[in-house]
């Protein structure tokens, strides 16, 4: 069952834990700062980091792998930042840029693909999350608990990479979207993948 590939379980099991990690930030520690919400989020991030190497490692990227793996990366990253901001360890304007980004971003991407239009997924995409990953992981690390002017750089840093991300996309998109130029010759055309690493 192509579904249930150790690679997609991984998937899951970050998708599973997620409200763990929503609830050690905003119910323990000193806003949301904890040895338990760093931990977890450092062996989530593993998960992240080992599914798709997994999966080219046996040859098994599937399209519900694909699917989910961006979609919980979502769900970590907004959710997590979000229970940053009720607990005031972020401000809410970044994490407002950043949110807006993704899923308009995922909607664009969505309709192009809607279009037979396809948006291949950028390198930068998946340094993106990991920018993203370490800014959250600063936030909630208690070495770092009265460091906030480099817990707010660093989800700066992030949400600028993230729209940095965005307008790359967004300009592929156009270019894409261009009528083609006539010629005589035959094009092999692009082949379909599911709107991944966005």
């Amino acid at each position: 069952m192509t579904g249930l590939h150790p690679a997609n379980l991984l998937t899951i099991t970050r998708l599973v834990l997620a409200p763990l990690l929503f609830y050690l930030i905003l119910y323990t520690g000193d806003r949301g700062v904890s040895w338990a919400a760093f931990g977890l989020g450092v062996a989530m991030a593993s998960t992240d980091f080992f599914d798709g190497k997994v999966a080219r490692r046996a040859n098994a990227v599937t399209r519900s792998g694909a699917f989910l793996d961006p979609i919980a990366d979502k769900v970590v990253v907004l959710g997590a930042g979000f229970c940053l901001v009720a607990v005031e360890r972020y401000w809410w304007l970044p994490m407002t840029i950043l949110a807006v980004r993704e899923l308009g971003i995922t909607a664009w991407r969505t309709r192009w693909l809607g279009d037979g239009i396809i948006i291949p997924a950028r390198r930068s995409a998946k340094y993106k999350t990991f920018v993203q990953g370490v800014a959250l992981a600063m936030a909630i690390m208690p070495w770092l608990a009265d460091a906030d002017l480099v817990i707010a750089i660093a989800l700066w840093v992030a949400t600028a990479f993230t729209v940095f991300t965005g307008i790359q996309y967004i300009r592929d998109g156009a270019a894409a979207s261009d009528p083609a130029p006539t010629s005589d010759t035959t094009s092999t055309p692009a082949p379909v993948h599911p709107p991944i690493d966005e």
